[in-house]
C-alpha cells in the first residue's frame, strides 16, 4: 500500500467496466461507451480516436496502431497489425543518391500509407458491437465543439509545434500560436472525415474526396504517393510472441513491432538477482540500461517487416540472453549501442479497455514523432505520420526501404498473465517502449509493487549517448552512475507514459494510470 502521506494516486478498481488513457475525456468517453452497451472494443476505439482530436501531436487518423485483444470468455490473445507500408513508388537509391544516410524525419518521404483506419473499421465490423457511427460519435462531437487543451499536450505542443507545414499551422494553431493550457482546440475538418467514415466505412478514408485531399497534399510535398497505395492499405491478423519472466507471461504484438526487444531484455536481465538489488538504487538502473544496450542493438540488427525478417527466433531465444549478459559488467557501462540508422522516437498515445464480459484490449497509436511528418492536408488537416523514417537506408538490411514494406515500428501494446491475472498494458515512450515494458514487469515482480506504482516509479534510460534519469532518482545515484561511466542528464521531459487494467481472479479490475501523463484510469 502507498504511503497515503506521500504524493501519488491509487489503483481505480471497479466490477463492471474500465479504460485507462493518458487523456481524462477519453477515459470518460470510452466508460460511456460500456454503459450504452458496446463492448471493449468499441470503448478502445472510440477513445482512441477521440485521442486524435485531445493530442493531435501524438496521434490522429492518418497514422498506425497495434492491438492484442481477447474475446469474452476466451483464453487466447489474439493480435492485429494495424500499420501502414511505404508506396509502391517508394525507393531507397534515390535517397541514397541525393546523399542521404537516413530517410529524412520531417519529410514526405517518410510518410507511410496510414493504417489505423482500415484497421479500426475492421474491429468495429468484426469485433465491435454498436457500429462506427455511434463509437466515432464523441469524437465528432468534440472534434466539432472543441477540447480544452490539457497540460502536458500544451507542453508538448509548443515543443513539436515548429515541424507542421502552412496547412498544418493553420490547423494545429490558434491565431498563429501554440494553444496554452485550458484554450479550446477544434478540428472541424477532422469531424467531417470523421462523418464520413462512420457513414460509409473504411472508404469515406482511404476514397472520394478525403483521398484526393490526402493525395493533392503529398503531391505537393513531392510524394510518389498514388491513389492504389491508399486502396491497397489493409490490416492483418497475426500471432502474439510471448516470453516469461518470474513466472509471468509477457505477451507482445510481433515484428514489424519491437515487442520481441522487451523479451529480450527480460531475457538478459533474468541472468541477475534483480530482486537483490534497489529499486530506486544504482546497481539496478546500471544493470537494465546495459541490458537495454545489449537488447536494442539486437533490434537494431534484425527487427522488420515479418516478411523479411529471418531471425525472430535468434532475438527470442534464452541462448542469445545469456550470451549477452555475460558482456555486462556490473560496475563500468560499455559504451553506446552503434548509432541507429532509423528513427525511433516518443510520440503515442495507449489505451487500455476491459467490459463486463472481460474483453480485453490493449491498443497503441501513434503518428509517431510530434506532429508527425508535419505535413497536413488543405481541406481536412489530416495529420501524415513519418513511419518511413523508421525504415534504413542500408542496401541488404532486413528492414531496408522498399516498396509496400513495413518499417520496423516502435509501438508495442502488452499483456502480462500470471497468477494474478491477465494485464492489457503499454507503455509510451517511442524508443523506451520496450525498457518500459522490462522495468513494469521487473517493478511487478521483483519487487512486488501494485501496476499504479510500478508505473509511478522513477525511470531511467540509455538512448542517443545519454543515460536519462528522471528526478526522482537521488543526486547519489546519479553520482554513482556517472562514476561507471554513464553520461549521466536529467531529462527535460519525462521518460514515458503508461496505462494498465489488471483482471483480478476475485473479479475486481484495478486500473493504473500515468502521472507523467494528464490522463487517467475509471471504472464503473
Amino acid at each position: 500500500m502507498r504511503d497515503f502521506h506521500m504524493p501519488g494516486r491509487s489503483q481505480v478498481l471497479a466490477t463492471s467496466g474500465m479504460c485507462a488513457t493518458s487523456h481524462p475525456l477519453a477515459s470518460q468517453a470510452a466508460i460511456d461507451i460500456l454503459k450504452r452497451g458496446g463492448n471493449a472494443m468499441d470503448a478502445a476505439i472510440g477513445a482512441a480516436v477521440l485521442l486524435g482530436i485531445c493530442e493531435p501531436q501524438m496521434t490522429g487518423i492518418g497514422g498506425d496502431c497495434f492491438v492484442l485483444y481477447t474475446r469474452p470468455g476466451e483464453t487466447e490473445v489474439r493480435a492485429l497489425n494495424g500499420s501502414g507500408r511505404a508506396p509502391a513508388r517508394a525507393d531507397a537509391e534515390v535517397l541514397r543518391a541525393k546523399g542521404h544516410q537516413a530517410v529524412p524525419v520531417q519529410n514526405v518521404q517518410s510518410v507511410t500509407i496510414p493504417g489505423a483506419v482500415d484497421a479500426f473499421c475492421h474491429l468495429s465490423e468484426t469485433e465491435g458491437k454498436l457500429g462506427l457511427d455511434a463509437i466515432l460519435a464523441p469524437a465528432i462531437h468534440y472534434a466539432e465543439t472543441g477540447v480544452p487543451v490539457a497540460p502536458r499536450v500544451a507542453f508538448d505542443w509548443e515543443r513539436d509545434a515548429d515541424v507542421l507545414n502552412e496547412a498544418g499551422k493553420r490547423h494545429y494553431l490558434i491565431n498563429g500560436r501554440c494553444p496554452n493550457p485550458g484554450q479550446i482546440f477544434a478540428a472541424p475538418g477532422q469531424a467531417e472525415v470523421l462523418r464520413r467514415i462512420a457513414r460509409d466505412g473504411r472508404a469515406g478514408f482511404y476514397d472520394g474526396e478525403v483521398l484526393d485531399d490526402m493525395l493533392s497534399a503529398l503531391a505537393a510535398a513531392g510524394g510518389a504517393h498514388q491513389a492504389s497505395d491508399f486502396a491497397a492499405a489493409r490490416c492483418d491478423a497475426t500471432t502474439p510472441v510471448a516470453g516469461y519472466y518470474k513466472g509471468a507471461e509477457l505477451i507482445e504484438h510481433p515484428p514489424n513491432g519491437q515487442g520481441a526487444t522487451a523479451i529480450l531484455m527480460l531475457n538478459i536481465l533474468a541472468q541477475f538477482d534483480i530482486a537483490a538489488m534497489d529499486p530506486l538504487g544504482a546497481d539496478r538502473a546500471h544493470i537494465e540500461a546495459e541490458a537495454a544496450k545489449l537488447a536494442y542493438d539486437t533490434r537494431n540488427r534484425f527487427l522488420a517487416d515479418p516478411d523479411h525478417m529471418t531471425r525472430l527466433d535468434h532475438m527470442l531465444s534464452i541462448d542469445t540472453a545469456v550470451q549477452l549478459a555475460a558482456l555486462i559488467d556490473p560496475k563500468r557501462a560499455m559504451p553506446a549501442q552503434p548509432p541507429l540508422v532509423e528513427n525511433v522516437h516518443k510520440d503515442t498515445i495507449y489505451i487500455t479497455v476491459v467490459d463486463k464480459d472481460r474483453m480485453a484490449v490493449s491498443l497503441i497509436y501513434s503518428i509517431f514523432n510530434g506532429f508527425g511528418s508535419g505535413i497536413a492536408t488543405e481541406k481536412f488537416g489530416i495529420l501524415f505520420q513519418n513511419r518511413g523514417s523508421g525504415f534504413t537506408l542500408e542496401p541488404g538490411h532486413a528492414n531496408e526501404l522498399m516498396p509496400g514494406k513495413r518499417p520496423m515500428h516502435t509501438i508495442i501494446p502488452g499483456m502480462v498473465r500470471d497468477e494474478e491475472g491477465l494485464m492489457p498494458f503499454g507503455v509510451m515512450g517511442g524508443a523506451y517502449q520496450p525498457n518500459g515494458h522490462a522495468r513494469f514487469l521487473s517493478n511487478l515482480k521483483d519487487f512486488g509493487m501494485d501496476p499504479q506504482a510500478a508505473i509511478d516509479a522513477p525511470r531511467a534510460f540509455t538512448t542517443e549517448g545519454e543515460m536519462r534519469v528522471e528526478r526522482g532518482y537521488s543526486d547519489a545515484v546519479r553520482q554513482d552512475l556517472a562514476e561507471r561511466g554513464h553520461n549521466v542528464v536529467i531529462p527535460d521531459t519525462a521518460i514515458g507514459g503508461a496505462q494498465a487494467i489488471r483482471l483480478r481472479p476475485d473479479g475486481v479490475l484495478e486500473g493504473a494510470s500515468d502521472p507523467r501523463k494528464d490522463g487517467c484510469a475509471l471504472g464503473y
